[in-house]
Parts: C-alpha cells; sequence; structure tokens
C-alpha cells in the first residue's frame, strides 16, 4: 500500500494521496487579518496549488468540510465559495461552526478529490 505524502512536518502532511485519492489537510488563510470573505479567497487558492501539485483540482472534489468560526459568516463563504466551485459538479459538503487553532481564524477547509 503506497501513500505519497507532500510537505511533511512533524505534526502533520499538507496532502496524502492513496489509490488515487487526494486528502488535504484543513486549509486556513496565511493573512488572517482579513475578512471571511478575504480569508475564504485565501483558503480555495491554497486548495487549488494543492490539487494541481497532487494532479487534481476543483472538478473532482469529492467531499468537503468547511468550520467557521461563527456560522453568522455562512452567507459571506457562501458568496465567495459559490463564484469558484464549478457549476455541475459541487461536491458533497458539510459546514460547521467550530473553534478554530487560532483566533482570527474564522474559516478552514478541508477537501478530499479524486486524482485527474
Amino acid at each position: 500500500m503506497k501513500i505519497t505524502r507532500l510537505h511533511v512536518g512533524p505534526r502533520m502532511s499538507e496532502v496524502a494521496i492513496h489509490n488515487q485519492v487526494v486528502y488535504l489537510a484543513g486549509q486556513v488563510a496565511e493573512d488572517p487579518s482579513q475578512d471571511v470573505a478575504g480569508q475564504t479567497q485565501q483558503v480555495l487558492a491554497a486548495i487549488d496549488r494543492l490539487l494541481a501539485e497532487a494532479g487534481s483540482d476543483k472538478q473532482h472534489l469529492l467531499q468537503v468540510t468547511v468550520f467557521l468560526k461563527s456560522i453568522a459568516d455562512f452567507p459571506a463563504m457562501n458568496a465567495v465559495w459559490d463564484k469558484w466551485v464549478v457549476a455541475g459538479q459541487t461536491p458533497p459538503r458539510a459546514t460547521v461552526e467550530a473553534g478554530l487553532a487560532r483566533s482570527e481564524y474564522l474559516v478552514e477547509i478541508k477537501v478530499i478529490a479524486a486524482q485527474i
């Protein structure tokens, strides 16, 4: 059983690939000083980069989990999401309110995708 890991750190890897399935760690904004829309844009850009590196893209999403610091940010996050996601290729998705690792993070997104 081969597992490929990308961006391996002492605590976690950013990506694991097994049986042509790509698992991304939860992604957060690099600049958490922005509002939820700005953070969501940053997170989705990071997801695009990591998926490309792993041989996938947003058209091949299998499952997505969105964690919001406040569920009140759901409409603002969705406005960015709706512009990013591929029509007709929308993945199963769950969105939950959660305490995130740092107080300035407003959104974290975790995805599973198929390799192309």
